[in-house]
């Protein structure tokens, strides 16, 4: 039980405000390439397998740096890497913004990629050190509707921003907002409740060998496992397809102009943010994990079912299916509380990174891989110099995330019930 002062707990609100704004900006990242698809196709002059390879690597960074990311959590603590991914994080964007090439943007997505991937662990990392146990879904709930803002902002009003004043400019500002976010954190951010009196220390020293049989014991852990299986298929179709696929597939199967398209994106990423916080609270509410995953993850896996068949619905049943889709992507947003509560507390940095990486591989994995099996059905028709992909190309790219919904569905019924709180014991 946590026994906090007034100071303490007026600053555990507003550092978490501030991480939630660069949460925002790491979702705004992450899917950005899908409201601007097109308009980068144009501008590099790119397949659909480069685009794929182009959105993606900010995907194989997050990848790579989950893990790392949930050790300097847990040792050398959440404020000092969440202003060095800041700083980084803003460099990228400012090159993405400027780039020439494709060759210039792709290491500018890299350095995007590598400075944002800090930025939820961290999140998590203050939210399991700074609340209450029982507060945690609920939390991150809240966290996630936030963050959400910037995957709304990269769907419809990122595409009309673009077709207005051009695509550059708005990373060059997304930079310049990334390294405030970044100073604000080194002034205000506390890794723990008793450094909030101004007492920040220095940085921790820590023994390789621990954290290497830390790691170990999470990953050993078969209780883990459901959490990441689950994450991987369920969030992993996500990315895959609404980071970058969505909005081309929507004009060019269903034939909806770029706007509407766009809105169907936002639809979506407006749902998960609402689901975040609904499936969140009521899983803490009901005091169970498990029926809740089960119930969203297959509700999700049917609404991809429809995806896959490109029947056209009336608008407004086209758009309630997006915003149930996007409710229903939530529910993995509950397989962090799952590998948390079935591991040492001292380690929830840690287990929730490994959680993640699982999905950020699938769509570092995916999203070329959809671009190129699009484009082994494509037929050669072109327009303002993007590749035009007919109905069953797209089923061919859409069956990749399908099939990685399905699964995380199937593997939802594995996941341990911890009744959302901590069952970890020493063997």
């Amino acid at each position: 039980m946590l026994n906090l002062t007034p100071a303490q707990m007026r600053r555990r609100w507003l550092a978490l405000g501030i991480v939630a704004l660069a949460y925002v900006l790491s979702f705004f990242q992450r899917f950005a390439p899908a409201g601007i698809a097109n308009d980068l196709a144009a501008a590099f002059q790119t397949s659909a397998a480069s685009l794929g390879v182009l959105a993606a690597t900010y995907f194989y960074v997050y990848t790579v740096m989950q893990v790392p990311t949930g050790m300097l959590a847990d040792t050398l603590g959440p404020r000092r890497i969440l202003v060095l991914g800041g700083v980084v994080g803003g460099v990228g964007s400012f090159l993405f913004g400027f780039a020439p090439s494709l060759d210039v943007a792709l290491f500018g997505r890299t350095l995007i990629g590598l400075g944002v991937s800090v930025t939820f662990i961290a999140m998590l990392k203050l939210i399991a050190v700074w609340f209450e146990e029982n507060r945690f879904a609920t939390m991150v709930g809240i966290c996630m509707l936030i963050g959400n803002l910037g995957s709304v902002l990269a769907g419809a009003p990122l595409s009309a921003v673009a077709q207005a004043t051009g695509w550059r400019g708005v990373f060059i500002g997304v930079g310049a907002l990334s390294l405030v976010l970044a100073a604000l954190c080194w002034l205000i951010v506390r890794d723990r409740p008793e450094q909030s009196e101004g007492v920040v220390g220095v940085a921790p020293r820590f023994d390789r060998t621990v954290l290497l049989n830390s790691l170990l014991s999470v990953v050993r852990n078969r209780a883990t496992w459901p959490a990441i299986l689950v994450n991987t298929g369920t969030c992993g179709a996500f990315f895959t397809f609404a980071g970058l696929w969505t909005v081309p597939y929507l004009m060019q199967v269903h034939d909806m102009a770029r706007p509407v398209a766009a809105s169907h994106l936002s639809l979506w990423f407006g749902g998960f943010a609402v689901g975040c916080l609904l499936l969140g609270t009521l899983s803490d509410r009901l005091g169970r994990r498990k029926p809740v995953i089960i119930a969203a993850s297959h509700i999700y896996a049917l609404v991809w079912l429809w995806l896959l068949s490109g029947v056209r619905l009336p608008i407004e049943f086209s758009y309630a299916m997006f915003g149930l889709l996007g409710v229903a992507t939530a529910g993995f947003s509950l397989t962090w509380a799952c590998a948390k509560e079935v591991n040492p507390p001292m380690l929830s940095g840690m287990s929730t990174s490994v959680t993640n990486m699982g999905s950020f591989l699938a769509a570092a994995l995916c999203q070329p891989l959809v671009g190129w099996v699009m484009d082994l059905g494509w037929r050669g028709e072109m327009l303002a110099g993007a590749r035009v992909y007919d109905l069953a190309a797209w089923r061919g790219g859409l069956g990749v995330a399908v099939a990685l919904a399905v699964a995380g569905a199937a593997c939802s019924w594995w996941i341990v019930e911890t009744r959302c709180r901590n069952i970890w014991k020493p063997a």
